[in-house]
């Protein structure tokens, strides 16, 4: 895996890059198609024998990266994919913070095959794994958490979506006394910034895509945090949706091993705008410039890279 990990950074960069000029123009379509088209050639290029098992849709939805699409020249390492061309299309076409683009890799059969519906989540890095259960209650896993970090409750810094599905759990950590951080969009960018020590941010929390969880997943074992998840679906459908992918007990939490069950995997992100930890994309006398994050679970290595990109190159 680590022989494709740049190979990786440049299929987020290149899709951020097409994405720029959609970046305030409302048109979220165009948007995720010039990103999507972007990566799919990238992916395509590299030297694997690659499978999305974490995409948009089914494969009548192309010319999204669908599931089950194989990607790579073929006759290599056999790789599963999780990709999100842009995570945070509504902020892209309104011109606001929080958009990236990013993909999450390990060998095959080593991702979960999440179907798109809703999944609660809770995220800590490093200090805190090994402390939290999603099935304990809030007052719990955030007392436990304080203990690991050594912190005082009132110094506890928790990440939660602004959404009206959460307005319970803000209730309850505002109570106990830990400070809530909301936000509006990108999942994955706040899941992964537990693990990042700098930023003092101590778990995340709540509901969301069951897809993003999955890039989550790998972003926190990349960056040797904990995730733990429970799929949450709403009728029938979505439950054969869960069959159809081999899952069966969806009452039965998801550890971090059965969410993604290796240390060798990769997780890269690129800004297109600016978000908690990276810029956005900037064009200066033609060139773009790009930030981004690439993480290893092989070594715990997290690398922050700016790029510069000749705009008479990407023609």
């Amino acid at each position: 895996m680590q022989s494709l990990l740049f190979d990786f950074l440049r299929v987020t960069e290149l899709a951020a890059i097409a994405s720029k000029p959609w970046v305030g123009s409302g048109d979220k379509i165009s948007a995720d198609g010039a990103a999507t088209k972007a990566m799919r050639e990238q992916l395509n290029k590299m030297k694997m024998d690659g499978t999305v098992v974490i995409g948009e849709g089914e494969i009548d939805e192309a010319p999204m990266l669908y599931i089950g699409e194989k990607v790579g020249l073929g006759n290599a390492l056999a790789v599963d994919i999780a990709v999100d061309p842009i995570e945070g299309t509504t902020p892209t076409v309104n011109g606001q913070p929080n958009a990236i683009t990013v993909i999450a890799a390990a060998p095959e059969s080593t991702l979960l095959h999440a179907p798109d519906m809703y999944m609660k989540k809770i995220v800590v890095g490093p200090k805190a794994k090994g402390v939290i259960d999603i099935e304990a209650t809030l007052e719990l896993n955030i007392s436990r958490v304080a203990d690991a970090t050594g912190k005082k409750i009132e110094d506890l810094n928790i990440l939660i979506q602004d959404r009206a599905r959460h307005q319970k759990y803000i209730d309850k950590i505002r109570n106990i006394g830990a400070n809530v951080n909301l936000f509006s969009d990108g999942d994955v960018i706040y899941a992964a910034a537990t693990c990042m020590e700098e930023l003092d941010i101590d778990m995340f929390y709540g509901i969301g895509g069951a897809p993003e969880g999955v890039l989550g997943a790998v972003a926190s074992r990349c960056l040797g945090g904990e995730m733990q998840a429970k799929l949450m679906p709403r009728n029938e459908d979505e439950i054969k949706r869960c069959n159809k992918m081999g899952i069966y007990e969806m009452e039965v939490p998801l550890s971090h091993q059965q969410l993604v069950s290796t240390d060798d995997c990769i997780f890269s992100a690129t800004g297109i705008t600016s978000n908690l930890f990276l810029k956005g994309i900037q064009r200066k006398n033609e060139h773009y410039i790009t930030h981004s994050v690439l993480a290893d679970g092989k070594t715990k290595q997290l690398r922050y890279i700016e790029s510069n990109y000749p705009m008479m190159q990407l023609v």
